[in-house]
């Protein structure tokens, strides 16, 4: 199918108040507008250049998401305009987009990352270092940062109920966090789990966005 018509299936699996975001990461500009003719808004990337790059030659209505680790000397590419960062796993990198969020004039939303899978190769925090970094007085001075909620990755499985467990902890991890440290903040209401192969799952146990690139655009070639 094409793109077009994969957007418009995934659509239909996807509640309206779920945000899709189509991870356009490794396609070209000609692929994204594709999904962008169709009525997509709002796209994902994981490297920051690459990030920039698009945003400079697509259109300016575009909501463009990090959703890759991001490391604290590349925040200054895409703070001027991205709209939510999804993987924020460090006191240091907090402090990074705080800075660059005063020098740009804005307030930057962000997720928090959350360690849900235990694997090496993910980041994340787990849910009591989270807290820490919540509590602390460097954190709480930062007023150009600003959290929406959670992300997580689950495993790479074919066990549903190990994926659906581990979203199962990122909602309960959510929930604690609200009550404990935005209980009077609405804009803290995003659960960003769930991507191509398992964002049904997730969405049955309380995701808010979705995270989908495969299913739209096709198996990635990295080595472009």
């Amino acid at each position: 199918m094409s793109i077009a018509e994969n957007l418009i299936e995934i659509r239909k699996s996807i509640p309206q108040n779920v945000k899709l975001i189509a991870v356009s990461k490794t396609q070209p500009v000609e692929i994204i507008q594709e999904a962008y003719d169709e009525g997509q808004r709002v796209f994902g990337e994981n490297k920051p250049q690459e990030l920039r790059d698009k945003y400079e030659l697509m259109q300016k209505d575009i909501e463009w998401h990090m959703i890759g680790h991001l490391q604290t000397n590349k925040v200054k590419y895409i703070a001027p305009f991205v709209s939510l960062i999804h993987s924020v796993d460090s006191l240091k990198l907090m402090g990074e987009i705080n800075k660059e969020a005063i020098k740009n004039n804005r307030i930057i939303d962000c997720l928090i990352q959350i360690d849900i899978a235990h694997e090496q190769t993910k980041f994340g925090l787990l849910e009591d270092e989270a807290k820490q970094i919540l509590k602390s007085q460097h954190y709480i001075q930062m007023k150009n940062i600003r959290f929406c909620g959670v992300m997580g990755i689950g495993s790479i499985t074919d066990d549903i109920n190990k994926t659906r467990n581990e979203f199962t902890n990122l909602k309960s991890t959510f929930l604690r966090l609200k009550e404990e440290f935005f209980s009077k903040d609405n804009c803290f209401c995003e659960i960003s789990m769930g991507m191509s192969s398992d964002f049904s799952i997730a969405i049955d146990q309380g995701s808010t966005m979705v995270r989908i690139g495969s299913s739209i655009f096709g198996e990635r070639n990295y080595l472009k």
